[in-house]
């Protein structure tokens, strides 16, 4: 029956509209931790997001890949109980946990029944504060990282990314692979786990986030009993770091029919930044909007070079950068580069024009609602504002802003912002006509 309940929960709360406003509350149980909540009585459920800052990064030196582990061994049982034993004891709760490790965060989810929510909640407690890291899961969830990282060793898209973090990172932990390597996988211990456990899942670092049906009185207490026995400090935080690679190009070899190409080049404009705006506005027209951007048109429907191209802007904990990726033939990717070049230095020079500005604003203030279409969905959306520091107003805000975006803005950040000399390539594959720089 509860069961039940859960799939008939899925249904009817992706079919609830969109509030006008979306209000959340600040609260700060007796024992000083604070979330963030949307109460929503509508349906007897809660959705709740616990975060930690720092994620991978904080990897003691020599154990890059504990904090992943460590993450991966939270569902896989606990001081009186194995991991089957958590998982039947999760689904007679009908509780969802879930548990992710990533370079500036590790973050837990759960979603439970309003009216079990004591006992689901308690069972989430022995998963955080209680961790077993038995011998049997340790071996097993360490084989399963070892089978990852062998993977991403023979996956070009992986050697891109990695080799480019080495060039712009050096000397940080952004340099480091999150999920570790196989050497210093194979020789973490379970003394490692309780390390990384005790540096990483701490009150400092620590952010949550809840919506459904509780109210600010009765959420305090609950995460006092949920969180309230986290030692106060962990690892410190990862130092501020500047994308340290200059323009160029690296090429890997990698024995394949087609070549993968990530680009990036270093920015300064973090979220706090009166340009963050209409940069963002900015990359979506350029070729983070899919199916419409510059170089998906240029790169994609004009020449066939590719099936995909898209860019981004990296807003990381320690840095802030600009990139993308395509991949293509490897008799055709030198051309692909050069589009992206010469696109690039067109966005610089020349900004978008009214019919682009205005095309991008419909998509991007239109699809938005859909990011709260759901509890769980509101509580991830509102975890991610606080990990990057935002205010709560800005959920409500954030469409007037975007549409406040004038054209002079863009060509202005654009011009500013945009190094189209500065971006360095990495090219994994056997392209033909493309060499290193260096």
């Amino acid at each position: 029956m509860i069961r039940l309940f859960i799939v008939l929960w899925v249904t009817v709360v992706a079919a609830l509209p969109l509030s006008a406003q979306i209000k959340i509350e600040q609260v700060t149980s007796e024992g000083g931790i604070k979330a963030w909540l949307v109460n929503e009585p509508a349906i007897p459920f809660i959705a709740m997001q616990i975060a930690f800052k720092g994620g991978t990064a904080l990897d003691a030196e020599g154990k890059t890949g504990a904090t992943n582990l460590m993450v991966g061994l939270l569902e896989e049982g606990t001081s009186d109980m194995d991991a089957t034993a958590f998982r039947r004891a999760s689904e007679g709760l009908a509780a969802n946990f879930g548990f992710s490790a990533q370079r500036d965060s590790v973050r837990i989810s759960a979603q439970v029944l309003k009216s079990n929510a004591d006992e689901a909640l308690a069972l989430l407690r022995k998963a955080i504060m209680d961790p077993a890291f038995n011998d049997v899961a340790f071996s097993r969830v360490k084989a399963q990282v070892v089978s990852g990282l062998e993977s991403d060793l023979k996956d070009p898209q992986s050697i891109a990314g990695q080799t480019l973090n080495e060039i712009a990172f050096a000397g940080h932990p952004y340099a480091l692979p999150s999920d570790g390597t196989l050497e210093t996988v194979a020789a973490l211990t379970r003394d490692d786990m309780f390390a990384a456990h005790k540096a990483v899942l701490t009150k400092d670092h620590l952010v949550v986030s809840v919506v459904g049906d509780v109210r600010a009185e009765e959420l305090g207490p609950m995460l006092d009993q949920l969180l309230g026995d986290l030692p106060e400090q962990g690892a410190e935080l990862p130092p501020q770091v500047t994308f340290g690679a200059s323009g160029g190009t690296t090429v890997v070899d990698f024995p394949s029919p087609q070549s993968v190409a990530i680009w990036a080049q270093p920015t300064e404009v973090d979220l706090d930044h009166p340009d963050f705006m209409p940069l963002f506005v900015m990359n979506h027209i350029l070729g983070g909007g899919g199916f419409g951007s510059r170089l998906t048109d240029e790169v994609r429907e004009k020449r066939g070079l590719t099936y995909g191209i898209y860019t981004y802007i990296a807003w990381l904990g320690a840095t802030e950068y600009m990139g993308g990726s395509v991949a293509s033939a490897n008799g055709t990717i030198g051309e692909a580069i050069s589009v992206v070049a010469d696109e690039w230095k067109r966005m610089a020079e020349g900004g978008v024009t009214a019919a682009e500005l205005d095309k991008a604003k419909k998509y991007m203030t239109g699809s938005y609602a859909l990011r709260f279409d759901g509890n769980a969905k509101i509580a991830r959306v509102m975890s991610g504002m606080q990990l990057d520091g935002f205010v709560p107003e800005y959920i409500n805000t954030r469409n007037d802003r975007l549409n406040a975006v004038t054209l002079e803005d863009i060509a202005r950040v654009a011009k500013t912002h945009l190094q189209p000399d500065g971006l360095r390539f990495v090219v994994v594959g056997q392209p033909e006509g493309v060499t290193s720089t260096e």
